[in-house]
């Protein structure tokens, strides 16, 4: 681990050629790299995701966390930013899909890229992680405790999304789940569910979850943190990047 890097506010295209904004962090050594696009949570682009971000870094990786909530106006603050586009039902699927894409296109433009991209996504951000790796081609993908893979939200839920398990024969790389044992979006059964029609396709893929803990685990800025199962998820993802991004 080298903690010399770069880290700050940068702009790049993304879906439909539409200016993101996004906060990227890099380390200041010139070994070859591989990227990682992070997916925020629904409540959005926060202090805590850009904090995953510098992890990675850290670790060696160049890593660019995009605002999908940049649509909802320049010089708009953040949470205002997430206010509006939870209140739309969320980011649409295909918008989704081509922010992610264009992440991955300028991670591959920075020195030192060894062209190997992977994305990690947390709660929503997670089911979006699981979309992008079966509809583009990448190398790497975590799914951190993503919900409605499987199912359909609750009719209560302001939350437009459809379940995605019908992309699953088109997941173009090794996937790692990290689920809590106590959640309930998605619930065991769920994770059950998907696990299985991986395993029928055939796609590479490892399960975990952790007994104790419930939704949004890895959140250090919430109650739901639970500092074991956090720790060791970090330790599997960097071992699961490691073996897949390296150049």
């Amino acid at each position: 681990m080298d903690d010399a890097l770069w880290a700050g506010t940068v702009t790049y295209p993304g879906h439909e050629s539409a200016e993101l904004e996004a906060y990227l962090a890099r380390p200041l050594g010139d070994r070859p790299r591989g990227g990682v696009v992070v997916i925020h949570h629904m409540p959005g682009y926060d202090e805590a995701t850009k904090a995953i971000v510098r992890t990675f870094a850290a670790h060696g990786y160049a890593a660019v966390c995009p605002n999908l909530y940049s649509r909802e106006g320049a010089g708009v603050s953040p949470d205002d930013q997430a206010a509006a586009a939870r209140a739309k039902g969320g980011v649409p699927d295909e918008q989704l899909v081509g922010d992610v894409g264009g992440s991955a296109a300028y991670l591959n433009s920075l020195d030192g890229a060894n062209g190997k991209i992977g994305v990690i996504g947390y709660c929503s951000g997670g089911r979006q992680a699981f979309m992008a790796a079966c509809s583009l081609r990448l190398d790497a993908a975590v799914d951190c405790y993503g919900a409605f893979v499987v199912n359909a939200p609750p009719a209560a839920s302001p939350m437009k999304a459809r379940p995605v398990l019908d992309l699953a024969p088109d997941l173009s790389c090794p996937l790692l789940g990290l689920f809590g044992a106590d959640d309930q979006y998605p619930g065991p059964e769920e994770v059950g569910v998907l696990s299985a029609e991986l395993e029928k396709l055939g796609k590479e893929h490892e399960f975990h979850s952790y007994p104790g803990a419930g939704h949004a685990f890895f959140a250090v800025d919430r109650p739901s943190y639970r500092p074991g199962a956090a720790m060791d998820g970090w330790k599997k993802i960097f071992d699961f990047y490691g073996r897949h991004l390296a150049a």
